[in-house]
């Protein structure tokens, strides 16, 4: 296991490379306004954990977050002891590894130390104290957005809210793809909020790499890990798994998925056996928001939007849905919204550009973040972030409580059709 050592981690930072071709189409009306930087999406403060020592009994473990890596991976909240720090530690007995396993996790690790971006969740800490691995990554305060749906906005989140979390995911994509990494992984429960109101991207594990000998595949044929579990979110040129592959489109297909999961709570297709999903994704039926009735694409031109344009207002319940829902009774843990609300223009052409059925239709990340609909972001404030967040509660330490004890109120699944709590995503 000495492959998995820290000493044999590096450090080095990857160049990006300017991998993306600028998609231009005059009906991308919203893509247009200058999308600048904001002050909350920078590294700061409570999340930078790069000074902290690698040293096991320097950290005081508190309660347990969940688990991950096929249930080999223990996750906890801990306090580094000389600064009072908290972090999320995730411990692997590497004995209870196979071969194949300990090949995931090094790459997994190793890949991760490559990436260095302010919106991108990375293994900032890697140490290994007699068969256990540590992974030391910031405290995701706010857990993540799936979390939040499931606690606080069951119906959906505002617009507002929505806007705050895809601009940082956008950003992190952007990052990505410039690097020539396709994510594969984009949903809810990988979007994960610190206290400080920084959004990060998650679930690495699944990144597959477009480079070949030195040179950028137009497209790639691998399935990633745990499909199963992600087919909600994959695009119809993925599951296709046809002689065209997919490329760095799809995660623009995903980030749609999502939109419509935090508009409504619920996550599109989540109803249907996995055969009728896949006959509709790749008839091009798709989810849209429930101030109108599901539409092929070709008719969404006549999309009814709200009067006003703008956000309904903070923490009221917006919807969206799937184009059809099997007889089964909805799951219970997100309550589906009393009725339709209204959403604005911008809104509804994002997600009608997301989910294009041809990938090349599709705009890159670094157009998306030039959409209309990110205009509002860059007013947001650390006093303004906080009434977005209302009535979510960040997570708070425990004093002194074992790692057996029961999760905090924050604590619940992000897989789709388990029960088990758990703070965040580790595995799927």
């Amino acid at each position: 296991m000495s492959f998995l050592d820290c000493s044999c981690i590096s450090h080095a930072q990857v160049q990006p490379m300017d991998i993306e071709e600028r998609y231009e189409d005059t009906s991308h009306q919203f893509l247009s306004f200058d999308g600048s930087e904001y002050t909350l999406q920078g590294p700061a403060g409570g999340d930078d954990i790069t000074g902290l020592s690698p040293e096991p009994a320097h950290y005081q473990l508190l309660s347990a977050l969940g688990k991950g890596f096929n249930n080999l991976s223990q996750v906890s909240m801990a306090r580094h002891i000389p600064t009072g720090q908290l972090v999320a530690v995730k411990k692997t007995n590497l004995d209870e590894c196979t071969e194949e396993e300990l090949l995931q996790l090094m790459n997994e690790v190793l890949l991760s130390r490559l990436f260095r971006h302010p919106n991108l969740l990375t293994s900032r800490l890697v140490f290994c104290s007699s068969c256990q691995l540590w992974v030391l990554t910031p405290l995701m305060a706010y857990g993540s957005a799936d979390a939040l749906l499931r606690t606080y906005f069951p119906d959906g989140m505002s617009e507002s809210l929505i806007a705050y979390l895809l601009y940082g995911v956008l950003k992190a994509l952007e990052y990505l793809h410039r690097m020539g990494y396709v994510h594969r992984a984009v949903k809810a429960s990988h979007i994960l909020l610190s206290e400080e109101g920084r959004v990060y991207l998650s679930g690495l594990h699944s990144i597959y790499s477009m480079m070949r000998d030195g040179k950028r595949m137009r497209a790639v044929f691998d399935m990633p890990h745990h499909s199963p579990a992600l087919l909600p979110w994959l695009s119809p040129e993925l599951l296709r798994q046809d002689l065209h592959g997919y490329g760095l489109k799809s995660d623009i297909y995903s980030l749609g998925i999502v939109a419509c999961e935090l508009v409504s709570g619920r996550v599109p297709f989540q109803d249907m056996p996995p055969t009728q999903m896949l006959l509709q994704k790749l008839r091009g039926s798709h989810c849209c928001l429930l101030d109108v009735a599901p539409f092929p694409l070709g008719e969404l031109g006549g999309l009814k939007v709200s009067r006003s344009g703008v956000d309904s207002g903070i923490g009221e319940s917006v919807a969206t849905g799937s184009l059809s829902h099997s007889a089964t009774a909805p799951p219970t843990d997100r309550p589906q919204s009393p009725g339709p609300k209204n959403h604005s223009a911008t809104l509804h052409n994002l997600v009608q550009l997301c989910l294009q059925q041809q990938p090349e239709r599709r705009p890159s990340a670094s157009e998306l973040l030039s959409h209309a609909f990110f205009k509002q972001v860059k007013r947001h404030t650390r006093d303004s972030f906080l009434s977005l967040m209302y009535p979510a509660v960040p997570l708070t330490s425990p004093e002194d409580q074992p790692v057996s004890s029961p999760p905090g109120p924050l604590c619940y699944t992000s897989a789709v059709a388990d029960s088990t709590d758990a703070v965040w995503d580790f595995s799927d």
